[in-house]
């Protein structure tokens, strides 16, 4: 599709910050008016429009994507996606070892912290094993996830569930939104296991290529946390 507007701006309204194509409030999909509840977002998202050339591509504007999921997907029914993010507290990544091995040795290292930060922050006590077989967590640690998604708005739940399902940890994609962890820091921690078999085996060039764009979709959700976090700054909370 060719280019079909001048300029994108951004306005403030009474339920937040328009973006607009030359004074046109830009719509969602569903047809909702694209009205974001952080100027640091809706910024962002105006950039996006600002920075397209003569032929819009899509691919380019992954802000307005995640804005569009949001308001049509995920804010009418955040608990709904807040539950589907809870599955992978369920099997989070941390919780499965290599058993008594130099690889279970920097899973240790790396995943027993944050595990025991997860511990101290929600009270969510999450069960160890060796190996695949699934393990059941307590209804107390599910619990304790649970209330801790409940702290979150829709936008960052978004954020959340795309880490989530990136690196396979519900607790990873908290240390990030707790900016505890950087999005390339957890990523890196995500990837204890393909690291070691890189070590021994050497790298895949198709497995690197995938792995660099997953990282990018992590950095492009933490861009979305972060824009959300200075909402929260403004409001005073």
């Amino acid at each position: 599709m060719k280019r079909f507007y001048e300029q994108a701006a951004v306005a403030e309204t009474g339920d937040g910050f328009a973006v607009a194509l030359d004074g046109r409030t830009v719509r969602t999909p569903k047809g909702q008016a694209l009205v974001l509840p952080s100027r640091a977002l809706a910024d962002a998202i105006a950039a996006e429009w600002n920075g397209q050339g003569e032929e819009l591509d899509p691919a380019a504007m992954p802000m307005l994507r995640f804005a569009n999921t949001v308001l049509d997907g995920i804010a009418p029914d955040p608990g709904a996606v807040a539950a589907a993010i809870l599955r992978f507290g369920d099997n989070d990544l941390l919780c499965y070892r290599a058993g008594e091995s130099a690889l279970a040795e920097r899973q240790r290292a790396a995943w027993d912290p944050l595990l025991g930060w997860a511990r101290q922050r929600w009270s969510a006590h999450l069960r160890v094993t060796d190996g695949i077989s699934p393990v059941e967590q307590s209804p107390d640690a599910r619990e304790a996830l649970r209330e801790a998604l409940r702290g979150y708005d829709p936008f960052t739940l978004a954020a959340i569930q795309v880490i989530a399902a990136i690196t396979g940890s519900l607790i990873l994609a908290l240390a990030v939104a707790e900016r505890r962890l950087s999005p390339a820091a957890a990523f890196a921690v995500s990837r204890i296991d393909e690291s070691w078999q890189a070590e021994k085996w050497g790298t895949d060039a198709e497995a690197a290529a995938r792995a660099d764009t997953l990282a990018r979709e992590m950095a492009r959700a933490a861009a979305l946390m972060d824009a959300m976090t200075d909402r929260l700054t403004e409001s005073g909370r």
